[in-house]
């Protein structure tokens, strides 16, 4: 009996083990065979290796000044793409030493980077994904999210078998090189080279590829611009690794010069960011529903850049905001500078802002009256008056008596801009306006001829711009051309048709009386040695101080106040202003010969006379002035404080100043008048109700 039922006694165990193992074996095979049916299924579904090199997760957008040089780049960079044959050995041999010792060997999946993976799996807790081969890397990047989950690593491993079963090991490898993350936005050893090193990928120096084979771990934490020690110490480590594993000799990691390897400056947030802010928006009405890799070629010139940001921190008074903009004669912005700093405040005051233009906007006044008839040569009184009820003063509270129109302008006479508004009518210098592109509603009440209407900067430099022009259009723009980041032209920027905005005398007359503001005027600190001509601006208690003027082609712009348009003891026009501009345009136009203004009069047969029509302002017209005194078709503006002009100029005459010191005695009111003679022409003046 004992020899018959011992079998019996072993057969449970014996059948346990024996269906166990059977099991396990059917399960394993039907596991693998599920396993190959998924990846065989998947490698069919892969796009191909040209598109996969295509394939970008979110828009590049890198913005070139007008030099070509980078500005700044938006969303991920990928540099430019570097085939394997041309991707330095150094940095394929580093790469692999640190992330996958066992790539040319494995078919996707390293069963003992699994093994470790899944022990730390279970003593952590969570997925620390040591096990991820650089194939692995590749199929996570390209296809799926960064998720931790079980169910994400096991089709990682299905994409990883598939890549493997539809490309080469090099193929593999120059699509990880060329898509890994290595932080800062770079994405690729091209874009992880030129900003890190500020050279090609092609160019990478052992040292330098150890450094950027060690940002993968753990980008932001190893990150030159970062933490430029952690990055030297981590690439140390891989310099070790790489000789462990062979592909360096001990002689070639001692000369790897860690220690002397130079990172490119960091780009900081600087004043360019002004102009990026107003130009990228203009891409959804440029391109719109472009999702491509794009790179926007513009008109700001880096030198001019440069200078406009130093003339503005140099010369804006304590406690305040400053903003330059300068273009070119077509309207290439040059510069832009909307702030003394656009860490502390990216606010664009070149282009957002609203203040009060003060006596800058008789530039309007004075351009109506030449249209109307004047002459730069014409008398006019400077003398007390009072329209609808309101007397303006002129700076100082003196008078210099009978004048010609040309010196009122210089030296920004607001008796004479009154009586000269007046008389061709508000509404007409409000329409002139308009028509050089002043955007914002217009106070058409008397004191709007001090600069009362509030503007934005650069629709005042655009006036002048078209008055440098000789009074043809120009409209200020920042983009020349897109391109995609292979080269294909995707817009280029094209001229607006050609429109006279005044006659060619009239532009000459303007242009003569600026040029005289600059050399015997208000603005003489905004001389620079070549011929300027330009206009002033200072509003009531010195809460803003303007320049705005015009030489070699260049017309600039520069506006200084607080936000909080407080009053600024001692900021007038003709000081803060007029140095800042004279500062950048020394440089802005010291690589152009001097040009000299156009300012012969050239009038027509028969001289023009006042023109009734614009004297009385239309109704027929597109802009004219309404019952209250509003331009119609425009939101009134509440009145505001009329703007004061510009303090007595500054005391230092210039050289070849243009009159005599009897002429400008009379002319700033430091003498009295001499009795007025019959005027060829001068502005009635309205009594006092």
């Amino acid at each position: 009996m004992a020899t018959s039922t011992s079998p019996r006694r072993r057969s449970l165990p014996w059948r346990l083990a024996k269906g166990l193992l059977v099991w396990s074996l059917a399960l394993l095979l039907l596991g693998g065979l599920a396993l190959t049916a998924a990846v065989l299924v998947t490698a069919q579904s892969l796009p191909g290796f040209e598109r996969l090199k295509s394939t970008q997760t979110g828009q590049m957008i890198v913005v070139r000044a007008a030099d070509g040089s980078e500005i700044v780049t938006l969303g991920p960079s990928y540099g430019r793409w570097i085939p394997i044959g041309r991707m330095p050995r150094v940095m394929q041999d580093a790469m692999i030493s640190v992330e996958d010792r066992r790539f040319r060997s494995h078919w996707g999946v390293d069963p003992i980077g699994i093994v470790r993976s899944v022990w730390v799996r279970v003593e952590s807790g969570h997925w620390r994904q040591g096990g991820s081969t650089i194939t692995q890397q590749l199929a996570r990047n390209v296809f799926l999210n960064s998720s931790r989950t079980f169910d994400r690593k096991i089709r990682e491993v299905v994409l990883a078998l598939a890549l493997e079963t539809n490309f080469s090991k090099d193929q593999i490898l120059e699509l990880y090189l060329n898509k890994v993350y290595f932080g800062g936005g770079a994405y690729g050893v091209d874009s992880a080279a030129r900003k890190f090193f500020g050279h090609p990928g092609e160019q990478l120096s052992l040292g330098e590829a150890a450094i950027v084979a060690g940002l993968v771990k753990a980008p932001s934490h190893y990150s030159p611009t970062a933490d430029a020690k952690a990055a030297v110490d981590r690439a140390r480590v891989v310099i070790t690794t790489m000789q462990s594993a062979g592909t360096i000799t001990p002689a070639q990691a001692q000369a790897a010069g860690l220690d002397t390897v130079k990172l490119a400056a960091e780009t900081g947030q600087n004043s360019a960011r002004y102009f990026t802010d107003w130009v990228l928006p203009q891409l959804d009405q440029i391109l719109p529903d472009n999702a491509r890799q794009i790179e926007v070629w513009t008109t700001l010139d880096p030198n001019a850049q440069r200078a406009a940001t130093a003339a503005i921190q140099a010369n804006a008074p304590k406690d305040t905001q400053g903003a330059l903009l300068s273009v070119d004669r077509d309207g290439a912005v040059l510069a832009m500078v909307g702030g003394t700093d656009y860490v502390t405040s990216n606010y664009n005051r070149a282009t957002s802002a609203l203040r009060q233009p003060g006596s800058a906007w008789k530039l309007f006044v004075y351009l109506t009256a030449l249209e109307a008839g004047y002459k730069p040569d014409d008398k006019v009184v400077d003398e007390p008056v009072t329209i609808q009820g309101w007397t303006p003063r002129n700076s100082g509270g003196t008078y210099a008596g009978e004048i010609d129109v040309r010196t009122a302008f210089a030296y920004s006479k607001n008796s004479v801009a009154a009586q000269l508004g007046n008389e061709v009518g508000f509404g007409a210098v409000a329409n002139m306006a308009r028509r050089f592109g002043i955007t914002t509603p217009i106070i058409t009440t008397p004191a709007m001829v001090l600069g009362s209407s509030d503007v934005h900067m650069i629709d005042m430099v655009r006036a002048f711009a078209e008055v440098s022009a000789k009074g043809m259009a120009v409209t200020p723009y920042g983009i020349r051309k897109i391109t995609s980041t292979d080269g294909e032209v995707l817009y280029v920027h094209r001229p607006d048709t050609a429109q006279q905005l005044v006659p060619d005398y009239v532009a000459a007359g303007i242009t003569d009386m600026l040029q005289t503001a600059v050399a015997i005027g208000t603005g003489r600190a905004a001389q620079i040695g070549r011929p300027v001509a330009g206009k002033t601006g200072t509003t009531s208690s010195n809460k803003d101080g303007w320049f705005l003027g015009f030489s070699s082609g260049i017309t600039t712009g520069v506006w200084m106040g607080r936000d909080d348009a407080k009053p600024v003891p001692g900021l007038q026009g003709g000081t803060a202003p007029a140095r800042a501009f004279a500062a950048y345009m020394r440089v802005a136009t010291a690589k152009r010969p001097p040009e000299k203004f156009q300012t012969d009069l050239k009038l027509p047969t028969q001289e023009l006379e006042p023109d009734d029509e614009t004297l009385q302002n239309n109704p027929d017209s597109f802009f004219y002035v309404d019952p209250e005194g509003n331009i119609a078709n425009h939101q009134p503006n509440a009145p505001a404080s009329p703007a004061r002009d510009d303090t007595a100029p500054v005391k230092q005459d210039p050289p070849g100043a243009a009159a005599n010191d009897e002429f400008l005695d009379r002319a700033t009111g430091r003498a009295s008048p001499p009795p007025r003679a019959s005027p060829t022409r001068h502005a009635p003046v309205p009594h006092s109700p």
